[in-house]
């Protein structure tokens, strides 16, 4: 791989004997991965071609992932290449805590801290830049999350509403990105001597907001897949420097891993309790990890403040259910989802939401997913949402309808599928090999196909 030789010449200073093995590892091939979903049943063909485990990872494996496949269209796996894995378990969420990840997308991490929390308690996934918060919406709506907001803010703007709200928070800044180099080259194009510094300043400033949204006593966690002392240990030596109630927290390093470099920053020891996962030590690509603890307090805000301006930036505006659409999604949820208890539903247009605990309003943020996608209401009628149908088990429900594989492959082409089923007409989970694939609705025998068009294939 052809780098730039400035590059070249500032880690052949900074790391001296340790230059030629890391600067020889960039031709080396990228390492790629998966987890598992927790939340989900095994996913046979997965865990089949898998070529081994993460070590410092529970879900974790090394191998191939098939987009196109049953495994990842149900969302029982994600593709997270190894190092980057570390994050989630390094952040630790328990289930029930408020939990932001603040530069989310594309959603590898906040799935993994869903799995985490046992997708229990209140995870806000925020993207300030649109495109990239549609794709993070997809990866949650697949994934099967049931306790997760998508917002579409700057780090300024979400501060203003959850001000010490979050027990923990995740910043994984955006960077130079030296440590994808193998595995994304495009962005050596991006890089220059003076390129480390101007992302420092830009993290600087997210960093700040976090610290504003986390509440006494909680956890921040901020990484980075860059090997640039500007962005890794001097921005935590920062963090220290100016937050007097901020301590670093020792992280486990496991074989190949390394402690942070306090002689790239201004000397404090407590910067070695952070990790850098180096790709000449290490099966992975480039990363750093710091976890800080906030002090404890004794005035402590929980509650999300509302603000009345900026509304003609949201979507649209949450309303309350009218009469008819509350009895058709209560009989909905009588016959299929019985055990099913909504927490706060909230009707965007002709679209339905259960807005999570823990949370009581959305008002004033830009919000691209509320909480849970129940369905859409139609005349005298309501449809059942592909992301109800993730979040659920088979077992939760009667009726539901097992598809063999070539009848999976029928569905999500887009295709009627006919099954000579004698039961009652009506909706149905459809599932296969135990995974929800989504819902379709039974005509006499016949399954009608409710796929989004725009997932098919």
């Amino acid at each position: 791989m052809q780098l730039p030789s400035e590059f070249v010449k500032k880690y052949q200073r900074l790391l001296g004997d340790e230059a030629p093995a890391f600067l020889a590892s960039f031709d080396q091939p990228s390492t790629g991965g998966f987890r598992v979903n927790p939340l989900k049943a095994a996913p046979k063909e997965a865990l089949a071609q898998a070529t081994g485990k993460v070590e410092y990872v529970p879900t974790g494996y090394r191998g191939p992932v098939v987009g196109k496949s049953l495994d990842h269209a149900s969302g029982a796996i994600y593709s997270q290449e190894p190092s980057a894995m570390y994050v989630g378990e390094v952040v630790d969420p328990q289930p029930g805590e408020r939990v932001l990840d603040l530069c989310a997308a594309p959603g590898g991490k906040t799935t993994h801290l869903v799995a985490k929390m046992g997708d229990q308690g209140l995870l806000v996934a925020n993207e300030i830049f649109r495109k990239r918060a549609l794709v993070l919406a997809e990866n949650l709506e697949r994934w099967g999350t049931r306790h997760t907001i998508v917002t579409n803010e700057s780090p300024v703007e979400l501060e203003k509403q959850f001000s010490h709200f979050f027990d923990r928070i995740l910043v994984d800044a955006p960077c130079s990105g030296e440590g994808m180099f193998r595995k994304e080259p495009a962005g050596i194009e991006y890089w220059n001597p003076d390129y480390p510094a101007e992302c420092a300043n830009r993290q600087q400033k997210i960093l700040a907001s976090a610290l504003k949204m986390l509440k006494p006593g909680g956890i921040l966690v901020y990484s980075t897949c860059t090997f640039a002392p500007e962005e890794d240990e001097q921005n935590a030596a920062w963090l220290l420097k100016t937050y007097l109630d901020l301590a670093m927290v020792n992280i486990k390093k496991y074989p190949g891993m390394d402690s942070g470099r306090p002689e790239w920053a201004d000397n404090n020891p407590e910067l070695a309790k952070a990790v850098r996962l180096f790709p000449h030590h290490i099966k992975g690509e480039g990363h750093f990890i710091a976890k800080f603890k906030k002090a404890e307090s004794d005035t402590l805000a929980v509650t999300p403040r509302r603000r009345q301006h900026r509304q003609k930036r949201r979507r649209q505006a949450a309303g309350q259910l009218s009469k008819e659409e509350r009895q058709l999604f209560s009989e909905f949820c009588a016959r299929r989802l019985p055990d099913y208890q909504p927490n706060h539903l909230l009707n965007y247009g002709d679209q339905l939401y259960d807005l999570p605990a823990g949370i009581s309003s959305v008002e004033g943020l830009t919000v691209l997913r509320p909480g849970l996608h129940l369905g859409t209401f139609k005349k005298r009628r309501f449809e059942p949402a592909l992301a109800l149908a993730l979040t659920m088990r088979p077992a939760e429900t009667k009726w539901a309808i097992e598809l063999d594989h070539d009848q999976w492959r029928q569905y999500v082409h887009g295709d009627v599928i006919r099954k000579g089923e004698k039961r009652p007409n009506g909706w149905y989970l459809l599932y296969c090999q135990n995974l929800p694939c989504g819902f379709g609705k039974l005509v006499n025998g016949t399954i009608k196909n409710f796929y989004p068009k725009g997932l098919r294939f």
